[in-house]
């Protein structure tokens, strides 16, 4: 199997991949016509495939008070102040994809505050923003503006834990020079 690892480091993956990794990536392929390379980065280490995979479909895919597009947003607010590119790239497109709006999608890769948000939004990201550059000056305050547009206990929970996710992913795609599948620069355009 030819293969070049998405990362600027010598991890090569398992191959062949345990049956049930080759279903996952398999099902990627069919939905999104392509397979992450974040995914096949991790596949040197199913152990670590498969903890990477179960927290990202928790906080992205679950049942949550935060739409799918609230969660996106998220992490690419979080994503431009990192400056991570993997994650601006494959996270605004998927802005872009949620809400047909490809400019959307270009506002909160550049500067999240250029985008027309709502109330709700714009407290959200305003908390990410937050989260990501001083999270140790949160206060009760903080919270309550976010509870006055609307969030509940558990959405500040969700909203916290996607941002805390991404300033992670971010730090790790940008350590190891991780890169985007070509495809994402052209969808959903």
């Amino acid at each position: 199997m030819s293969y070049k690892h998405p990362t600027a480091l010598d991890l090569p993956m398992v191959d062949p991949l345990p049956e049930a990794t080759q279903k996952y990536f398999d099902i990627c392929q069919e939905k999104l016509g392509l397979v992450p390379n974040v995914l096949q980065a991790y596949a040197f280490d199913i152990d670590k495939l498969n903890a990477f995979t179960a927290l990202y479909n928790d906080l992205m895919l679950a049942q949550s008070g935060l739409s799918k597009l609230e969660r996106e947003m998220i992490a690419v607010a979080v994503s431009s102040i990192n400056k991570c590119f993997y994650c601006l790239t494959a996270h605004g497109q998927a802005v872009r994809e949620l809400s047909g709006d490809p400019m959307l999608g270009e506002m909160l890769v550049m500067n999240w505050r250029a985008a027309d948000l709502d109330a709700r939004q714009t407290a959200m990201l305003a908390f990410s923003e937050k989260v990501t550059i001083a999270s140790y000056t949160i206060v009760e305050a903080d919270r309550e503006g976010l509870r006055a547009v609307g969030f509940s206990d558990r959405d500040i929970w969700d909203i916290a834990n996607v941002a805390g996710f991404y300033n992670m992913t971010n730090r790790v795609a940008s350590a190891t020079d991780m890169r985007p599948n070509d495809e994402y620069h052209a969808q959903s355009r």
